[in-house]
């Protein structure tokens, strides 16, 4: 039987969602709002904190990200319960490092099945940040990661690595190239899994935050052509 008031009934309650949100004054991005949950108060949190700051000024209306922190056994259900609030406008993210994490690939396997991307590092965060200086090394565990990848860091910048940098983004923009770390990055998932590793758990060196942050750049280098 024909709906009488026209439009499927999915149709008609976004509309009063639109109409609601217009009444309180609440801003719609047209880029997207990404919710991006992370379990550290560093290195991850810093990084997505400077992407964030570095959105160009005309644009900043129209694309935001949110950075929050959880407990790891935690992360997806907080991007859900933020994302929640507003689903039709939220797009929610996981960022987390494969290091001593237990139920690595079960967490990433519930995210993808909640519809919250998983940007996971193996072994650590900062193997995706090698990748700006031109390479992922093979690197298996995460204090070895760090260790090296503060070496790289100070030889690229002559500046010392701290996880708590809040300039740490800037840093790897101004001294390395996002556009390479991202082929990088995919270089060598492609590699793992071509290698028979199809657990992330078992991939490294390898990570999914590019996918995040090349979503991210995509649509900020698309409005502003």
């Amino acid at each position: 039987m024909a709906n009488k008031s026209g439009g499927k009934p999915s149709d008609r309650r976004a509309g009063k969602r639109r109409d609601r949100n217009q009444r309180v004054g609440i801003r719609v991005p047209e880029l997207g709002y990404y919710l991006i949950v992370t379990d550290t108060e560093e290195t991850e949190k810093n990084y997505f904190e400077g992407l964030r700051d570095s959105i160009p000024a005309e644009l900043k209306d129209r694309l935001v990200i949110k950075v929050e922190k959880a407990r790891t056994v935690e992360l997806v259900e907080r991007a859900l319960e933020l994302a929640n609030k507003e689903p039709q406008y939220r797009i929610p993210w996981i960022v987390f490092d494969r290091d001593q994490v237990k139920d690595f690939d079960d967490i990433i396997q519930v995210a993808e099945k909640s519809g919250v991307g998983a940007g996971w590092s193996n072994p650590c965060f900062e193997i995706w940040m090698y990748a700006y200086f031109g390479e992922m090394p093979a690197i298996r565990e995460s204090y070895t990661c760090c260790d090296r990848f503060a070496d790289k860091f100070e030889k690229v910048t002559g500046q010392n690595y701290f996880k708590k940098d809040k300039d740490i983004y800037r840093k790897l923009v101004q001294y390395g190239d996002e556009e390479r770390a991202i082929q990088i990055a995919e270089r060598c998932c492609k590699k793992c899994v071509d290698d028979g590793k199809n657990k992330p758990s078992e991939m490294w060196p390898a990570c999914m935050v590019q996918r995040l942050v090349e979503e991210i750049q995509r649509k900020l280098h698309t409005k502003e052509d």
